[in-house]
């Protein structure tokens, strides 16, 4: 019992209490947090804390009529502030009937103690003992509620912010489901409830969230004849130069095929770059010059995200979860679409969301507005 009480309350035993005992205000908040459990009412509560009051020792012992008060119905009022004696009996019936208090009746039932000396040699009243005898139960279910409020506080975020995410993608068509849920959190609703209700959130969100189009499987990358860390370096384009080697060519240095090769991957770039502009014609619109490079994207991109309500947070998230020059397409192509999403710091989220996911590329986005594109120079 006395460990419980220290996890509890996480208090060190100084003083060296006798076994039995526990400290009565530590019990009683202890109770405060259990009330539900025990069905008590702040009154109530309020009632057995005027009670301790008269005991005049913190440490309260558990053995039978072993802490005693005998205060009269009209100490307890003016304790109480002036509650009234109707109100006094039935709280003190409460006390009596869940066993948290028990009563010891003289023959007249007047409460009162005959002393002996210095001593109390016999007392009628009300005696607390059965709350100390209580208490592994009455700690064990305040830490009870302890961890069912957490994990309802828990709930209550997670409703809140899918509610939140729903509301940066939706339309009017979910105002009934954001009333339902703004209602629930006014209140204070059950696990049952707040569990249900972020099931129904979820699957909103997924309903209205934009899936990407399949893309076709990468084909698989050549073994590397060195370890992962000493590769890290090829992740940018770069030529290697003759004299980076040491070991002896067997044929004549021929610089031309490294040249080549430099101007292959700037080719490559390039032609990527001009498939951008090619699907998202109206970057040109806010750009004065011709985008030679990927950095000139990134810049635009920068430039634009605010204009359509891209937060420079979420824009810096999608850099980092896809890299710069996926981030700088999506955001292109974005412009090309943009009358048709709602939310785009909410769609460029949920693109890095997938990126992280490994679920993600660019290519599906050029392919599908090159495919608009061309229908509709058929049309015309």
């Amino acid at each position: 019992m006395e460990q419980a009480s220290q996890i509890a309350f996480g208090r060190q035993d100084p003083c060296g209490r006798l076994a039995g005992t526990h400290d009565k205000w530590d019990l009683l908040a202890a109770l405060t947090h259990a009330a539900a459990e025990f069905e008590l009412s702040h009154r109530t509560l309020g009632v057995l804390k005027a009670l301790l009051t008269f005991f005049p020792e913190r440490a309260l012992p558990a053995e039978a009529d072993s802490a005693i008060v005998f205060p009269s119905n009209r100490r307890l009022m003016e304790r109480l502030n002036g509650m009234p004696e109707s109100t006094l009996r039935r709280h003190l019936a409460a006390l009596t009937r869940l066993g948290i208090v028990s009563r010891k009746n003289s023959p007249n039932r007047k409460r009162y103690a005959r002393r002996v000396g210095g001593d109390t040699a016999m007392a009628f009243g009300f005696d607390l003992s059965p709350l100390a005898r209580h208490a592994a139960r009455i700690f064990g279910a305040a830490l009870n509620a302890k961890e069912r409020t957490e994990h309802l506080a828990v709930l209550r975020d997670r409703v809140a912010v899918l509610r939140q995410e729903l509301l940066d993608i939706a339309d009017e068509t979910a105002e009934t489901l954001l009333d339902a849920s703004r209602k629930l959190l006014r209140r204070k609703p059950c696990e049952a409830e707040l569990s249900a209700m972020a099931d129904l959130l979820r699957a909103e969100i997924a309903s209205r969230t934009p899936e990407e189009t399949p893309q076709a499987p990468l084909p698989a990358a050549g073994k590397m004849s060195g370890p992962v860390s000493q590769n890290e370096r090829h992740i940018q384009d770069s030529v290697k130069n003759d004299s980076d080697s040491e070991e002896p060519q067997a044929k004549a240095p021929c610089p031309q095929p490294h040249a080549t090769d430099g101007k292959a991957g700037n080719t490559e770039n390039a032609s990527d770059l001009a498939k951008v502009l090619r699907a998202c014609p109206e970057v040109q619109a806010y750009y004065p010059g011709e985008l030679r490079s990927w950095q000139d994207a990134d810049r635009i991109a920068e430039t634009l995200s605010p204009m359509m309500g891209i937060e420079m947070p979420v824009l810096s998230d999608a850099r980092a979860a896809m890299g710069r020059k996926d981030a700088a397409t999506a955001v292109i192509c974005m412009l090309e679409k943009l009358g048709t999403i709602r939310s785009p710091g909410a769609y460029l989220r949920r693109l890095a969301q997938k990126a992280r996911a490994g679920q993600f590329s660019t290519a599906p986005m050029l392919n599908a507005l090159l495919q608009a594109g061309n229908r509709a120079e058929i049309a015309s």
